[in-house]
C-alpha cells in the first residue's frame, strides 16, 4: 500500500505544483498523476524522466505539495533522496528541473547526472 508523504526523501516546490496543476487542467483529465523516474542513460550515466500516468503502482511513493501528487517508484527513490523537483521559467525557456544533492555532476541539459 502506498501513502502520501511529505518527508524529506523527495519534495516538490510550489512552482512545480502550480505548473503540474496547469498541465492537468489543460488536459482535462484530473485522474492523471505526474511521475518522476530515474533510469540509466543520458550524457552523465543517469537521466530523469517526467511523465503523466493514470496508474499508481504498488511500489510508488506519493509526494504532495499544494494539493498536487507526484509519483516516484521504489527503484528511482534512492537516487532522489533529498532532491527537489522545481519548475523554472528563465530566458532560455521553461522546464522542470531537479536539484539533487546525490548528483556528483550534471549535464548541461539538466536532465542527466552522475553519482
Amino acid at each position: 500500500m502506498t501513502e502520501t508523504t511529505q518527508d524529506q526523501e523527495f519534495s516538490l516546490s510550489s512552482s512545480a505544483a502550480r505548473r503540474i496543476k496547469v498541465l492537468v487542467d489543460q488536459e482535462g483529465d484530473h485522474g492523471q498523476l505526474f511521475r518522476v523516474t530515474v533510469s540509466g542513460g543520458g550524457c552523465s550515466g543517469f537521466q530523469y524522466g517526467f511523465d503523466f500516468d493514470d496508474v499508481r503502482n504498488d511500489d510508488d511513493r506519493v509526494f504532495e505539495c499544494d494539493g498536487v501528487n507526484v509519483l516516484v517508484d521504489e527503484t528511482s527513490l534512492p537516487f532522489l533522496s533529498g532532491a527537489v523537483l522545481d519548475y523554472k521559467e528563465e530566458l532560455i525557456g521553461s522546464f522542470f528541473a531537479i536539484t539533487n544533492p546525490n548528483a556528483a555532476s550534471t549535464c548541461g541539459c539538466g536532465t542527466s547526472f552522475s553519482l
